[in-house]
C-alpha cells in the first residue's frame, strides 16, 4: 500500500528557496520575478526596534525580523497573532475600517500566517490560515480563508509548461469533441473566434503548430511568479485557493476551492465568485458572475458571462454575454449570446455558434450509437432545441433551427434555416417547416436581435458580434434553401405526374415553375419530401413550402434593398444616373462565423496563410485583424446585400430605370410594414389565446401581471421605426422623382 509523502523541512526553510536553485538565473535571487511583479510604487524599509517590541508584544513572530520590510506609514498595533516567514513587505496600516457590503473590518494583520507575500496599502488580512507568495494590493480585504498559497510552477490556468517539466502535464482544452481530436491549449486573452479557428482546422499541422508557438510565446516558461491579488478586491469565508491571479475590484465569496485560474476583474467589468464553487484550470474573463455550486474544469469564461446554480462546465468556452444555470455542459465551444437555464440540461461535444437557447429537458450529444466518444454537433446561430429533446451525434442545423420537443433516434442534417423540426408520432415521420419564424415567431425573432445589442457589456470589443438575423451567414443559407425547395417540389411534382426519377436540374426547373408561378393548388396537393434529413429509412416531410419560398425571397429582398438604401445615403447618391455611375461590381460570396464574427471565406483565408508564413506573428496581431476586419464589416455586408440582391432578381444595375427602382422600394415597404405587423401580431397571440387567458378573472388581472400589451416598448419602438422608414423612403423617392 502506498503511502503519503510526507517531508521534514528544516523550519529556517519555510519562506525560502521558492525557486529550486536549478531554475535560477545567473546573478538572480530568488525574488527576481516577484520584484517586476510588485508595481505598488511603495518604499520599504526595516522595522524600527520600537517596533519590532510592539509585534512582539502583540503576540506576532517571525523566523528573522530583519526580513520584515514595511512603508513609512506602518502601524505595528494594528498586526495581531501573525505568525511571518520569509521576506514580507507591508505598505501603510491605518487605524481605519474597511467596508463592503455589510462586511465592515479593520485595517491590519490579524490571526495569520504570512510567507514570502508583499501586502499593500491599508489591507486587511484577518483569519487568513496560510498565505504563501501572493502580491496584496491596496484596500483589499482577505477574511477566513484556510490555505492560499502559490507554487513556483504557477501556470494561473495558461496551458504553458514551466521550466523542468514535462510536455505530459500541459493542460489542453477539448472542445467541440471528446476524444480530445480539437483540443485548443487555453491562455488569458482567448477570444472565441481563436478558439473555433484552432479547433475547426485540424488538417493543417503548419497553422496548429503556429497557433501553439502564438501560445507559448506569449507567456513566460520561467519559475517564480506570485500569484496575484488586485487592488480592492474582497475574498471571505473560502477554502482554498492556490496558483490563482486576481484582478482589481474582484469579490469572491465561500468559495470551496479556486486553483490555477487566472480571474480577470477590474474597470472592464468586475467579477464575482460565491458559495461553493469549485474551479480548476481556467480562464475568467471580465465581468463574469459565478455563484452556488459551480463545478468548472478546463474551461474559458469570456467575459460577461455567467454560471449559476451548481451548473458544470468541463472541457469547454462559453462565449461573452452568455448564461449556463443549473445544467452540465461537456466538451463545447459556445459563441457568444447563449441561454441554457435548466437543471436537467445536458450538452456534450458541440459547437454553438451563438444566441443559442437549450431548453430544460434537452440531451444533446448523447452519443451511444457508435463504439467510441467521437460524436460532433454543429449548431448555426440562433439554435432552439425545445423541451425534452434528445439528439444523437453527428447532427448539423442551420441557422435559427427550432426542433420541438422529441426523442430524435437519429442524426440529423438540417439544411432549411429558420426552419421548425418535429416528429409526427402517428405517422412515424420527420417533419420540417421553413420559415417558420417569420410565419409565427417574428416578435422573440426581432427582439432577440435587440436584446442581444442591448445586453453586450464587452468593453473592449475586439471582434464585431453580428446579431441581426439577416446577415451574411443567413442569407447565403437562405439562397441554399430557394435551391433545395425547387427541387423537391419539382422531384415530388414528377413523383406525383409520372412517378419518374428525373434529374436534379429537371426538378430545379419543374419546381421553380410551379413556385415563382404560384401553382399553389398543385403545389398543396404534393407530398414533398427533404432527402437526407435524417439517418433513417423514414421519410422527412417539408410542409408549408410555397410560403417558405416566398418569405425567403421576401426576405432576402428586404435585406438587398434596405442595404442599397443605406448604399444611396452614405454615397449622397441624388439621381439614379448617380446609382449606376457608383454600383460595384460585385458578386454574392461564401461567409463564415468566426467565433460570432462573420468575414469572408477569402478572408479567413488570408488570414490562416498570413498566420502560416509569419506575417502575422502573435495571437495579437490575430486580434489586430479581427478588429480590423470589424471595422471593414459593414461595408462588406453592404456588397454582400447588393450582391444578394441583384442576383435575387437578376438585376443588371447598368439598366436599371425609375420603374423597377421604385418597385424595389415599395416592396421594402410592404415588408417592413408586414414585419412590424407580425410582430404584433406574433405577441398579440399570448394576450388572446383563451388557453393563455384562463388562469387570470379578469383582463385587468392579465395586463397586471403581463403589462398592457399598448405598452409593449419594444413594438413602440418598431412602430416608430417604420414610421421613421416611411419617410426616409419619400425623402429617397423625392431627390430620384420617382412616384409616391
Amino acid at each position: 500500500m502506498p503511502e503519503n509523502n510526507i517531508q521534514k523541512i528544516p523550519m529556517q526553510q519555510l519562506g525560502y528557496h521558492f525557486i529550486p536553485t536549478q531554475f535560477l538565473p545567473k546573478g538572480k535571487n530568488e525574488y527576481y520575478l516577484r520584484n517586476t511583479q510588485n508595481r505598488s510604487g511603495i518604499t520599504y524599509r526595516t522595522l524600527t526596534a520600537y517596533e519590532i517590541e510592539a509585534l512582539v508584544k502583540n503576540r506576532n513572530t517571525s523566523d528573522d525580523w530583519n526580513n520584515i520590510l514595511v512603508s513609512d506609514a506602518f502601524n505595528p498595533e494594528l498586526v495581531k497573532n501573525c505568525k511571518f516567514f520569509g521576506l514580507v513587505r507591508i505598505g501603510k496600516l491605518e487605524p481605519v475600517c474597511l467596508n463592503f457590503s455589510d462586511l465592515t473590518i479593520p485595517v491590519g494583520l490579524y490571526n495569520s500566517i504570512i510567507i514570502s507575500c508583499d501586502i499593500g496599502d491599508n489591507v486587511v488580512i484577518d483569519n487568513v490560515n496560510y498565505l504563501s507568495h501572493f502580491i496584496i494590493g491596496n484596500e483589499c480585504i482577505l477574511a477566513n480563508i484556510n490555505e492560499m498559497v502559490t507554487t513556483n510552477h504557477a501556470k494561473f490556468g495558461n496551458g504553458i509548461v514551466k521550466e523542468g517539466e514535462d510536455e505530459s502535464i500541459r493542460i489542453w482544452m477539448e472542445i467541440c469533441n471528446e476524444n480530445g481530436g480539437r483540443s485548443v491549449i487555453p491562455f488569458n486573452g482567448m477570444l472565441p473566434g481563436d478558439a473555433y479557428l484552432w479547433s475547426k482546422y485540424r488538417n493543417d499541422v503548419d497553422l496548429l503548430q503556429q497557433f501553439k508557438n502564438f501560445t507559448e510565446k506569449q507567456f513566460n516558461q520561467k519559475r517564480g511568479y506570485y500569484g496575484k491579488v488586485g487592488s480592492r478586491t474582497v475574498i471571505k469565508n473560502c477554502a482554498i485557493l492556490k496558483d490563482v491571479w486576481i484582478g482589481e475590484d474582484a469579490y469572491i465569496k465561500g468559495a470551496n476551492k479556486l486553483k490555477n485560474l487566472t480571474i480577470n476583474s477590474g474597470k472592464e467589468g468586475q467579477t464575482q465568485i460565491g458559495e461553493g464553487c469549485e474551479l480548476v484550470n481556467g480562464i475568467i474573463g471580465y465581468g463574469c458572475r459565478i455563484f452556488y455550486g459551480v463545478k468548472a474544469v478546463r474551461f474559458i469564461m469570456a467575459s460577461h458571462s455567467q454560471l449559476k446554480y451548481g451548473a458544470r462546465l468541463i472541457n469547454s468556452y462559453l462565449g461573452n454575454n452568455a448564461t449556463i444555470s443549473c445544467c452540465e455542459v461537456l466538451n463545447s465551444l459556445i459563441f457568444p449570446a447563449h441561454e441554457q437555464h435548466h437543471n436537467n440540461s445536458f450538452l456534450c461535444a458541440a459547437l454553438l455558434m451563438g444566441q443559442s437557447n437549450i431548453a430544460a429537458g434537452a440531451t444533446i450529444g448523447s452519443n451511444h450509437n457508435s463504439r467510441g466518444a467521437d460524436g460532433e454537433m454543429v449548431m448555426g446561430r440562433g439554435f432552439w432545441p425545445g423541451l425534452c429533446v434528445s439528439l444523437k451525434h453527428n447532427s448539423k442545423f442551420a441557422s435559427y433551427t427550432i426542433l420541438a420537443k422529441g426523442d430524435y433516434p437519429a442524426e440529423l442534417n438540417i439544411t432549411l434555416p429558420f426552419s421548425l423540426v418535429s416528429i409526427d408520432n402517428e405517422k412515424n415521420q420527420l417533419v420540417i417547416m421553413p420559415g417558420y419564424w417569420f410565419m409565427y415567431n417574428m416578435y422573440a425573432l426581432a427582439r432577440n436581435s435587440w436584446k442581444y445589442i442591448d445586453r453586450d457589456k464587452r468593453t473592449e470589443k475586439i471582434q464585431y458580434l453580428e446579431y441581426d438575423f439577416l446577415a451574411p451567414d443567413t442569407i447565403n443559407e437562405m439562397f441554399q434553401a430557394i435551391e433545395t425547395l425547387q427541387y423537391i417540389t419539382g422531384k415530388a411534382y414528377f413523383n406525383k405526374e409520372a412517378n419518374i426519377d428525373n434529374n436534379k436540374v429537371a426538378c430545379i426547373e419543374q419546381g421553380k415553375f410551379l413556385l415563382e408561378q404560384k401553382q399553389l393548388n398543385i403545389i398543396e396537393q404534393l407530398t414533398i419530401i427533404l432527402p437526407n434529413a435524417e439517418n433513417t429509412k423514414r421519410p422527412t416531410l417539408v410542409i408549408k413550402v410555397y410560403q417558405a419560398y416566398h418569405l425567403y425571397k421576401k426576405m432576402i429582398a428586404y435585406y438587398g434593398t434596405n442595404h442599397l438604401l443605406n448604399w444611396i445615403k452614405t454615397n449622397q447618391i441624388k439621381s439614379i444616373a448617380h446609382l449606376k455611375k457608383l454600383m460595384p461590381k460585385v458578386v454574392r460570396n461564401e461567409w463564415i462565423n468566426v467565433g460570432g464574427q462573420l468575414m469572408a471565406k477569402k478572408t479567413v483565408d488570408d488570414l490562416l496563410l498570413s498566420i502560416k508564413k509569419g506575417s502575422i506573428k502573435n495571437w495579437e496581431e490575430v486580434h489586430d485583424f479581427y478588429q480590423l476586419q470589424g471595422e471593414k464589416y459593414l461595408f462588406e455586408k453592404n456588397m454582400h446585400a447588393l450582391a444578394s440582391l441583384s442576383e435575387l432578381y437578376n438585376i443588371d444595375w447598368n439598366k436599371l430605370d425609375a420603374t423597377k427602382l421604385n418597385d424595389l422600394l415599395n416592396e421594402t415597404l410592404l415588408t417592413k410594414t408586414w414585419i412590424t405587423e407580425q410582430i404584433f401580431l406574433s405577441r398579440k397571440k399570448d394576450y388572446i389565446n383563451p388557453y393563455r387567458k384562463m388562469v387570470y378573472d379578469s383582463d385587468e388581472e392579465m395586463e397586471a401581471v403581463m403589462g398592457k400589451l399598448a405598452d409593449n416598448t419594444f413594438i413602440q419602438q418598431q412602430n416608430k421605426e417604420l414610421k421613421t422608414f416611411k419617410n426616409a423612403l419619400q425623402q429617397i423617392k423625392k431627390q430620384f422623382q420617382l412616384p409616391k
